[in-house]
């Protein structure tokens, strides 16, 4: 559809706030994802403010918004660190991927670094990975991939994050029971 059929009504101070609060209703966000959403929007409908005062721009008007919203507890950017982080650990994403993943979502560096998965969480990710992927001795076949088929799968691996040590830990093993055993050991 095209700008022309929507005719688009410019923001007024209370549209802005009913936008933004619909964002936060329908989904978990961070502070810096619902100010790009505002200002995006707002680009493309326009600002109807009746003068230049201080209380009419619209950027103060977004920033205002946001940090009220954060003060009412809709928006918590460190628990959306935490639920990102352990759902992305959870299908088997790595350290970097976490991380890459939290950054992009405008999460603060101590935060990045309080949700930051340790040796045995890596391990565990890494291993679910393996399972879903049937990387090293969980393809199914009684014989072990060979050094192409190894490697593809081990950057595979280090694409989703893992550390490179780890990835050829897992994908060079013999059987699964040792990556298993591997892994409850840390």
């Amino acid at each position: 559809m095209s700008d022309k059929r929507r005719n688009r009504v410019p923001f007024t101070p209370a549209a802005l706030e009913q936008t933004a609060l619909a964002y936060v209703a329908r989904y978990a966000t961070t502070q810096a994802r619902l100010r790009s959403y505002l200002v995006r929007k707002l680009r493309e409908r326009g600002w109807e403010g009746t003068d230049d005062r201080t209380e009419d721009r619209p950027e103060e008007r977004i920033e205002a918004l946001v940090m009220r919203f954060a003060g009412a507890g809709y928006l918590d950017d460190e628990a959306w660190a935490r639920m990102r982080s352990g759902a992305l650990a959870r299908r088997g994403f790595g350290a970097g991927r976490i991380g890459q993943a939290l950054r992009e979502a405008g999460i603060a560096e101590d935060l990045r670094t309080d949700n930051r998965l340790d040796e045995p969480a890596q391990r565990q990710a890494a291993l679910v990975l393996a399972r879903r992927r049937r990387f090293g001795p969980f393809g199914g076949a009684d014989l072990l991939p060979d050094r192409p088929q190894r490697e593809k799968q081990v950057a595979a691996m280090v694409r989703a994050g893992h550390p490179l040590d780890i990835a050829r830990r897992i994908v060079d093993a013999r059987d699964p029971e040792e990556v298993e055993q591997w892994v409850d050991s840390a």
